[in-house]
């Protein structure tokens, strides 16, 4: 862990002490094994690819090509990927001084696009053999084959997805999402091969194509809106609402109040800073010890987490709720008990303002 302590004086002239915490236990670790999990997914793709593609060729179904379409997605989106966990690996330099890690959005942002296009794509196809269907035959082999490439699609995905959620990688996430989806797809598309093989209704393949696409199209969007969200470091209300409750539930009498908090995602790592208020008191050895307990309350309970937290000295319109027992400078009992809550820690000033 690393410590660095900045000094600074308020208008009063007392001194401010902001001590940034930088946490990077088993970095490397956790980089490697998303690279391994995306190689895995990667290799997997390319060998299910080749699997729908004989498929289509054997079947020449619009609505096989739906699945085979996509494949070449999760190729392309898993390359992607790699290349993104790659690069977020890399250590902050002058240029990028938060590190690299926000190129995970630009990964799931590419991913949710290239699915875009892919649905895109397939409804003009299957729109057009609507009206000009052609033959199409060995519909069985095709679904035999499209279900064994979804039952191995939906067990790759629900491992990614879980490994993501526990790496905190949206990478991985979205990834493993995607192979979910494509298990769903897969699935319909198993009944939809067999209920136009004993119908024999032959425009039901570019039909039922069309719905499929159009749930493509959903995922995209749902892909693309998260990744826009990260990049422009919209609120995680769940992470943060976390984060205050356990600091609520956990806090110690010398935390006065916190302010100005402030939260961002980079990658898999949670960037927070605020301003917290101690008894103005407090030597710089005390007030090191109060935010490393911060410091270590939040990687331990919540996520891991480099925090940047700026310390205020008390002033007497404080004292009202300040829980500090045996406080040589109190001016007034404490006659209010103040629970922390989002919109009071938000906020870019102490609670009595």
């Amino acid at each position: 862990m690393l410590l660095k302590v900045i000094r600074t004086f308020n208008r009063q002239g007392r001194d401010q002490i902001s001590l940034l915490f930088i946490n990077l236990p088993q970095i490397q670790h956790v980089l490697k094994e998303q690279k391994r999990i995306i190689l895995i997914s990667l290799i997997t793709g390319t060998v299910l690819m080749m699997a729908k593609f004989g498929a289509y060729f054997l079947t020449a179904s619009n609505f096989v090509l739906t699945d085979a379409a996509e494949s070449i997605v999760n190729i392309f989106a898993s390359s992607f990927a790699f290349f993104s966990i790659y690069l977020a690996s890399q250590p902050r330099d002058e240029n990028h001084p938060y590190g690299h890690g926000k190129v995970e959005f630009f990964s799931v942002f590419i991913e949710g696009a290239l699915i875009g296009i892919a649905g895109i794509v397939i409804i003009f196809k299957s729109a057009y053999n609507i009206f000009y269907p052609h033959e199409i035959n060995d519909l069985i082999t095709g679904a035999i084959i499209i279900g064994g490439t979804g039952i191995v699609n939906g067990g790759l995905g629900y491992y990614i997805v879980r490994k993501g959620k526990r790496l905190r990688s949206i990478t991985l996430e979205a990834d493993g999402k995607h192979l979910l989806t494509d298990m769903i797809t897969s699935g319909g598309l198993v009944v939809g091969l067999l209920l136009i093989h004993f119908t024999e209704i032959i425009w039901l393949d570019s039909a039922l194509s069309i719905l499929v696409a159009i749930y493509i199209l959903f995922s995209s969007y749902k892909l693309v809106r998260r990744s826009v969200s990260g990049l422009m470091d919209e609120t995680d209300f769940g992470v943060v609402t976390e984060v205050i409750s356990v600091l609520n539930e956990k806090r110690r009498d010398a935390w006065i109040d916190m302010h100005n908090f402030r939260a961002q995602k980079y990658g898999n790592d949670l960037h927070i800073d605020c301003h917290l208020t101690l008894p103005n008191y407090f030597d710089l050895n005390q007030v090191h010890n109060e935010v490393t307990l911060v410091d270590k309350l939040i990687n331990s309970e919540v996520t891991k987490t480099e925090l940047f937290i700026h310390t205020d000295p008390c002033v007497p319109q404080c004292c009202h709720y300040c829980r500090m027992p045996n406080c040589p400078i109190r001016s007034e009992a404490k006659t209010e008990e103040i629970t922390w809550t989002m919109n009071k820690v938000i906020r870019n000033k102490k609670y009595f303002e």
